[in-house]
């Protein structure tokens, strides 16, 4: 029997996390063939995924829940439409390829189990976050693409450049999660809702809310962060230091194209205004030419790719920023031709690497003639990357010209940004093609051999899609397009999509400059680089003021560290007590909690509302001992008496709570007093401390004033707790709930063990982990030793 669709969505979510816990022990049975058993678990779910995507081109939004909190109204809710089918599609196609690549790429290695984990892991916060309806579910997958992409970039920990590469990209995409969470929590005041399929259609109020511009602050910082917008751009390169694998996957389907898609849900709740539209074209521009040129200021392959993802994310940011059919079709395509034609040339890089032992092009050259099906991989890849016509590349960048074709100037300056950034892009994947594979053979640090077929899949597989997806613009148009239009802009997306070639279209001539333009980079590479070369050595380096930061960031925590955890234990007691007089103050004071002590026409004078209890004789007594072991402990002249004076304290808190009926209570306190009495008694007997406590009049005066005022605080707050009206929904719960829930007819205990059980299980591990460190204190302590 088939799944259910609600069922379907919520495998496709959860069975990359299962796997992940598998992959270890699947490795450790299956060895070489591991790879290719877990790759089994994205192709079912490209499968899987195929099958819905039947229901989604008829035009419905597949969605499915499970309960999380449902006494707040959240849920973990995933909905499949037609951007999300787009990503996720893309993400498990890729994700199943890259994992074959894996296990000839790192075949060996002592860790590939645990990296199976890692990558299998990242795939599943990658699908979740694309699959989320619920705004705190996207934001809880977007945190562990983070925490995973920190595992992989690091997973070579041994080496000091990938454990900095690694945190660095934590850091700078952490500052945009936090932002994220502000966000969503922020927009869901707004909407009322946390779901994003209801939000979507709530754009006018968010963009007519007075939030608004935080919220696009907020989402744009995420967005940023995460998909390498200048100026947060620097750490994506880095990133070059995990495995090719995961930079093949990285810069292709997942991490960095989560802002991307971040940006595309949030286009109907946040976008349609000018601050949007100049905001995106702004930084998007600057990235997509920022980018294409640091690309051609780099010989090696891996940075190369790296540099041109920065640039063709730039370009994606700047299509979504235009917000119209044309651009959103156009970052549709693209989005699909890059993660296809970038995986493909990431892995060429990696089987470059691995057959001729370097990645260096300028010390690369005619290895076509022993890696041919590499060179085939790597040529069909930059055909898609260059634009030509019948490959999907082509479709993208014909429709991302009609976006900005017979507008005003500020068109014209995007066209141009366009045509420039396309140009550079193309002549870097010229050179990726070319100089490697093609011309004198080069002599290189390994007899050049042939990758091995996994490894090769890859390439071939992604760059046959680049050019066969070309070759069927009816599908693409309506089966893509003008679902994943629907999804963005509320509606379907008209296909302008062709094979044929109108030679009097103003956009076939504007690719033509393209390639032309492309081919001169290409021609002028060395030139062009020598001269970013100079110019970048008096540039100001992102990356270096990142360590500058980083380092101020450590020196201003030793600084802190050594002012607060000075240990002295007195400071450490006063400062703890100043801010609590601080934290029952400040309410009271902000909240009007003093208004009760003023009298009032209906509530007559303050002093006639608290009049103390009649008590009895023993009663009084009780009172009276509690005084007089205040005032032991005020007057004693020894560290053991103020202890025992201590414990008068307690044992008349014990009798107070006796006497006014909670026995259990009373035993409590009392078994607390005794083993706190008995073990600081122990201690100071053991540590064998000066029996008297000189201190000067200064720190008597100092604690004495925080002591009273800290005392006065905690009254006042009970006295204003006692002038209100008691809510006793909470006593009448717990009377109600307990026999029939708990099973107890004790009330205290079930609170205890029941509703605070996890509260209960915490006092007990403090005690505990108190106990220990005593017991190992004393241990510690040399036989004949003075306490110092």
């Amino acid at each position: 029997m088939g799944l259910s669709l609600d069922a379907s969505i919520a495998l496709v979510a959860i069975a990359p996390f299962v796997a992940a816990l598998l992959a270890p022990f699947i490795h450790s049975l299956a060895g070489r063939y591991s790879a290719w058993i877990l790759a089994l678990v994205p192709a079912g779910i490209f499968m899987l995924l195929i099958r819905l995507g039947e229901t989604v081109v008829g035009g419905d939004t597949l969605t499915a829940a499970i309960d999380w909190a449902p006494a707040y109204g959240l849920t973990l809710g995933f909905f499949v439409d037609g951007l999300s089918l787009v990503f996720a599609l893309t993400i498990a196609g890729v994700g199943t390829l890259i994992l074959l690549y894996a296990g000839a790429y790192l075949r060996g290695h002592p860790h590939l189990g645990r990296f199976y984990a890692y990558i299998l892991a990242f795939m599943g916060a990658m699908l979740g976050l694309v699959l989320a309806d619920s705004v705190l579910a996207l934001f809880l997958f977007w945190e562990a693409t983070s925490v995973t992409s920190f595992l992989l970039i690091g997973f070579d920990h041994s080496r000091q450049a990938a454990r900095r590469a690694a945190i660095q990209a934590l850091m700078i995409t952490n500052i945009g999660g936090m932002a994220l969470l502000v966000g969503v929590i922020l927009l869901q005041h707004v909407g009322g809702t946390w779901l994003l399929s209801e939000l979507r259609g709530m754009g006018e109020v968010a963009r007519g809310s007075g939030f608004y511009g935080v919220l696009l602050a907020l989402f744009l910082l995420a967005a940023f962060t995460k998909s390498a917008q200048f100026p947060f751009h620097f750490w994506l390169p880095n990133a070059m230091e995990a495995p090719t694998p995961v930079s093949a996957f990285l810069h292709s389907a997942t991490m960095v194209q989560a802002g991307v898609y971040l940006l595309l849900r949030m286009t109907p709740v946040l976008g349609g205004t000018p601050v949007w539209t100049g905001l995106l074209l702004g930084f998007g521009g600057v990235t997509l030419i920022w980018g294409a040129l640091a690309a051609l200021r780099e010989t090696d392959l891996k940075q190369m790719l790296a540099q041109t993802t920065i640039g063709s994310l730039g370009l994606l940011v700047v299509l979504i920023g235009l917000a119209t059919e044309a651009a959103i079709a156009g970052a549709v395509l693209y989005f699909i031709a890059h993660a296809c034609y970038k995986a493909g040339l990431f892995m060429v890089a990696g089987a470059v690497d691995h057959g001729a032992g370097t990645r260096e092009i300028n010390a690369l050259g005619g290895l076509a003639d022993k890696m041919p099906v590499t060179f085939i991989g790597a040529a069909l890849a930059v055909l898609s990357m260059l634009g030509l016509p019948l490959t999907l590349g082509y479709f993208a960048k014909e429709e991302m010209y009609l976006a900005v074709t017979g507008g005003d100037f500020g068109m014209l300056a995007v066209l141009l940004v366009l045509v420039i950034g396309n140009a550079l892009l193309a002549g870097v994947g010229l050179i990726v093609m070319i100089r490697p594979f093609l011309g004198d053979v080069v002599e290189t640090p390994k007899a050049v051999h042939e990758a091995p077929i996994a490894m090769l899949a890859g390439p071939i597989l992604l760059g046959g899609v680049g050019v066969v997806l070309g070759l069927l613009p009816d599908w693409l148009g309506h089966d893509v397009l003008a679902q994943a239009g629907s999804a963005i802009l509320g509606q379907g997306i008209e296909s302008h999509l062709s094979l044929a070639l109108d030679i009097t279209s103003p956009l076939l001539w504007l690719s033509a400059i393209t390639w032309l333009a492309a081919i001169l980079v290409f021609q002028k590479g060395h030139v062009i680089r020598a001269v970013l070369r100079r110019f970048n050595a008096v540039l100001p380096s992102a990356d270096r003021m990142f360590d500058l930061v980083m380092f101020g960031l450590i020196r201003f925590a030793a600084a802190v560290t050594r002012a607060l955890h000075h240990g002295r234990l007195e400071y450490y007691l006063a400062l703890l007590f100043m801010c609590l007089t601080l934290a029952l103050f400040l309410p009271m004071l902000m909240l009007g909690g003093f208004d009760w002590m003023v009298p009032t026409a209906d509530l007559g004078d303050w002093s006639k509302r608290l009049v103390l209890p009649a008590l009895e004789l023993h009663e009084w007594g009780v009172v009276l001992l509690a005084m007089l072991g205040l005032i032991a402990v005020l007057i004693a002249q020894s560290r053991l008496v103020a202890i025992l004076s201590l414990g008068i304290q307690g044992t008349a808190l014990a009798l107070i709570f006796l006497l006014f009926g909670a026995p259990d209570l009373a035993f409590t306190q009392l078994m607390v007093e005794i083993l706190s009495v008995v073990i600081l008694t122990i201690v100071m007997t053991n540590l064998k401390l000066d029996a008297r406590d000189h201190r000067p009049f200064e720190d008597w005066a100092r604690d004495g004033t925080i002591a009273v005022v800290c005392g006065a605080g905690v009254s006042l707050l009970l006295m204003l707790v006692l002038s209100g009206t008691l809510d006793d929904r909470l006593a009448e719960f717990f009377t109600r709930t307990s026999v029939p829930i708990a099973h107890g007819a004790n009330i205290v205990n079930v609170i205890l063990v029941d509703y605070r059980g996890f509260d209960t299980l915490g006092e007990i591990s403090v005690v505990m982990g108190a106990g220990i460190a005593i017991l190992a204190l004393l241990r510690r302590r040399k036989p004949g030793s003075e306490a110092r």
